[in-house]
């Protein structure tokens, strides 16, 4: 006889023995002794559809809920006896198991599609309590690891989520969890285990900060939706709650809004900013006659420039992003709506994305959303007012695998790639659609380790002009040069001095930067005949005019990177108010030796220390011998004997 194919044999149903019934009182200690554990799991469980914030807030509210209400010892059902017994912590305390299934049960409910012919479940519906007003509440960022499992589970089942929630956070073998799971309702526990076997078990992932929804990040809402409907809040509110999810624009708008919030303003202004057909467009040679060289004179470029229900979705989540949205925006960059209708810029296919970008005077405003619905749209802000021809050369309009993408000013007629690290490396070129867009390029913003750093090079008819990523919606203009006159990066030796600075942008990625300028203010021949070293201020602009960061490095010779001597941020020294810098290393030489080493700004006329290393020497660099780990003051003086400090 042949034996059965155990292949295609289905698991006999655990059985599920019964424990003793839970006393409210016991069930409420478990609650509050093991509160953050439960509305972790029950995050995890939550479809990740949801959007962060309810998911945070329905979490807590069923945790909470899983209080028995109007029980008295010996009313509260039997559920899956837990092993170990007593005496083995939370794993053998009948209150716990019993709110616990009560949490999984309500977030399994909650990830069930609302249908007209089921009676709804309460889990269904966003929480009544707690409830946050004016911030959007998410948990802190974890690591690509964390994100990468997040997606993971998000493709799973409810209950193959909740399978491989309780064998990773609790550390259930798979019969209990089986036991769980048939008691919580589900249907298959042996297929949502299945299911839960495709992901692989990262466990000691699921304890991190991303899945935490007792440790929180805030954000406003929309400040101007507040403030208009601060008298009508709780209705609104009530309503949006409700409906928000079934409710397009009113019956008079133009369509559905895609990942955009429930509408909340009816007034001329903001429905003409929300208007496709009232948005403004540059002519294609507008650039030509114009006295001004920014982003006002953009032809509009792409080929669905005349997409009206993009356009829309695109204004319209401008407006009020939903929850759904992933919204970022440079420091000092405002959020808000529109004021008025906005100029279009570009409106196309890039990768796997449809992507707008739009201009309203101050800010440069860029929507994406998949080729495929709008799930997962993003909106990116901006700030570029006061831009001129060096900082309006270029737009980042695509990020995917790590490279970046391009929208080129009209007036760019030849765009190339260089390589910072290899000054002297020829540039390549880099092929543009007819639409302005470039072929992808390695971005050094999201790299790990800076073994290169790609700059962009582009031409017109006057000059070349390097711009770089660094991680925002416009490349930073890179320059060289006393800070009162800066050039363009160009020749051998700044493009020597920029190979052993790029690795230190980092420092001021994502800060909203405008330019970056570096100059060498000082030389100085190194003791022992060591060669000579060159001191280099590198000053970051920002878009906003506060908050810009000021690094001295001292570039030994034989070094690839310069050390950073000192740094400072939102101080005038070595900008074009201030160009006056003076900084000191410690510094060991080849035989071993310890030297404070010292340099300013052509304007110092002598420099002092005192404190560890008493000194004093004419001219703008100091050098004196030193024990290593010594500390010192220095200061300077000027020809007519004014102070200047150390950049600190």
């Amino acid at each position: 006889m042949s034996s059965p194919d155990v292949a295609t044999r289905r698991p006999a149903q655990d059985p599920a023995p019964a424990a003793p019934a839970v006393a409210v009182e016991q069930a409420e200690a478990a609650i509050v002794e093991h509160y953050p554990r439960l509305v972790r799991l029950g995050y995890l469980v939550l479809p990740p559809s949801l959007g962060r914030n309810r998911r945070v807030l329905t979490a807590h509210s069923l945790a909470q809920r899983a209080l028995p209400k109007g029980r008295t010892p010996g009313d509260a059902p039997a559920f899956p006896e837990q092993r170990g017994g007593s005496g083995q912590g939370r794993l053998g305390d009948p209150g716990y198991a019993y709110v616990r299934l009560r949490v999984l049960k309500s977030a399994l409910e909650a990830g069930l599609p609302l249908k007209r012919k089921a009676w709804p479940r309460r889990a269904q519906f966003p929480p009544l309590l707690p409830q946050v007003w004016g911030l959007r509440l998410f948990p802190r960022s974890g690591g690509a690891d964390e994100l990468a499992l997040d997606q993971r589970l998000s493709a799973l089942s409810g209950p193959a989520r909740a399978a491989y929630v309780l064998r990773g956070l609790e550390g259930l073998p798979d019969t209990e969890v089986r036991k769980i799971l048939d008691a919580a309702g589900v249907e298959d526990a042996h297929a949502a285990l299945a299911e839960a076997d495709g992901v692989e078990a990262l466990y000691a992932l699921l304890d991190s900060p991303e899945f935490d929804p007792c440790s929180l990040q805030a954000r406003p809402t929309d400040l101007m939706r507040r403030r208009q409907h601060t008298k009508a809040a709780l209705v609104a509110t009530a309503a949006v709650v409700v409906c928000g999810a079934l409710l397009g624009l009113p019956g008079d708008g133009w369509g559905p809004d895609g990942a955009a919030a429930p509408s909340y303003a009816k007034n001329p202004a903001a429905e003409a900013a929300l208007d496709p057909d009232q948005l403004t467009a540059a002519a294609a040679d507008a650039w030509k006659r114009s006295a001004r060289t920014d982003f006002s004179v953009w032809p509009a470029r792409g080929s669905l420039t005349g997409d009206k229900e993009l356009l829309r979705r695109a204004l319209a989540v401008w407006a009020r992003p939903g929850e759904a949205v992933q919204v970022s925006a440079t420091p000092g960059t405002p959020a808000g709506a529109p004021p008025g209708p906005a100029q279009l810029l570009y409106a196309g296919e890039v990768d796997q994305a449809r992507v707008v970008l739009l201009y309203d005077g101050l800010r440069i405003a860029r929507y994406a959303e998949p080729k495929e619905g709008t799930s997962g749209a993003a909106l990116d802000f901006a700030r570029v007012d006061g831009a001129g021809a060096p900082t309006a050369s270029a737009l980042v309009v695509g990020r995917t695998d790590g490279n970046v993408r391009y929208l080129t000013a009209p007036w760019v007629q030849g765009v190339a790639v260089r390589d910072l690290l290899d000054p002297a490396a020829e540039a390549r070129a880099l092929g543009r659609s007819d639409d302005g867009v470039t072929d992808p390029v390695t971005s050094p913003a999201e790299a790990r380790d800076c073994t290169s750093w790609n700059a962009l090079e582009v031409s017109d008819t006057a000059t070349t002009r390097t711009v770089t990523d660094l991680g925002e919606l416009t490349p930073a203009h890179l320059t060289s040069g006393r800070p009162e006159a800066p050039r363009e990066v160009s020749g051998s030796a700044a493009r020597e001095s920029w190979a052993r600075t790029a690795c230190l942008l980092p420092a001021v990625r994502a800060h909203g930067v405008r330019a970056v300028n570096s100059w060498a203010y000082a030389s100085q021949p190194l003791p022992e005949n060591n060669g000579t070293a060159h001191w280099v201020c590198t000053r970051a602009e920002t878009w906003r005019g506060a908050g810009s960061r000021t690094l001295a490095q001292f570039q030994a010779p034989g070094k690839p990177v310069g050390a950073i001597a000192a740094k400072a941020e939102d101080a005038p020294a070595c900008g074009p108010r201030d160009p006056k810098v003076l900084a000191g290393v410690m510094w060991k030489s080849r035989a071993g030796s310890w030297y404070l080493l010292a340099g300013g700004s052509r304007q110092v006329d002598s420099i002092a220390t005192s404190g560890g290393v008493t000194a004093s020497a004419r001219g703008n660099t100091l050098s004196v011998r030193a024990k290593e780990g010594a500390r010192a003051e220095l200061d300077g003086r000027l020809e007519n004997g004014d102070k200047v400090s150390a950049l600190r």
